[in-house]
């Protein structure tokens, strides 16, 4: 597996959050929008670079954002409902490709027809557990396996 700088940041992102406040409906945290600026500092994240990842994670549903002076971020559900396959698939696209297809629809010939099983089966196990892990387990230190 692996990963870009970008699924890295993003993924710290989202655990900064997480780390808050609870979410309640999508509001942001009582204490006050957490900035982008604040998230940076924390996670050693070049600022711009997280600000164009912030603005794909709330175009993916993860995030919420206010402009202004008060503004700021906060996760858009709890983190027991957002998982790393989501946030992987939001900044990067598809967890598994081959060649920038994704498994199923390779289309290997002779005795390599048995590559794209491999490739479906490596996909299924890697999202089994991504799927299993939410931002509430690293949030909370305790990994669900």
């Amino acid at each position: 597996m692996r990963l870009s700088a970008r699924v890295d940041y993003a993924i710290r992102a989202v655990i900064e959050l997480a780390t808050i406040e609870p979410v309640v409906a999508g509001k942001p945290p009582a204490e006050f929008p957490i900035t982008s600026e604040r998230i940076a500092k924390a996670q050693e994240i070049p600022p711009k670079f997280l600000e164009s990842i912030l603005l794909q994670l709330r175009r993916g549903g993860v995030v919420n954002a206010q402009r202004g002076p008060e503004g700021g971020y906060w996760l858009a559900r709890p983190a027991d409902q957002i998982t790393l396959a989501q946030v992987i698939e939001i900044i990067d696209g598809p967890l598994s490709q081959v060649r920038g297809q994704i498994p199923a629809d390779l289309d290997y010939q002779g005795p390599a027809r048995t590559l794209q099983d491999v490739w479906v089966a490596v996909e299924a196990q890697e999202r089994r557990m991504l799927e299993q892990v939410t931002f509430a387990h690293l949030a909370g230190g305790k990994l669900p396996f």
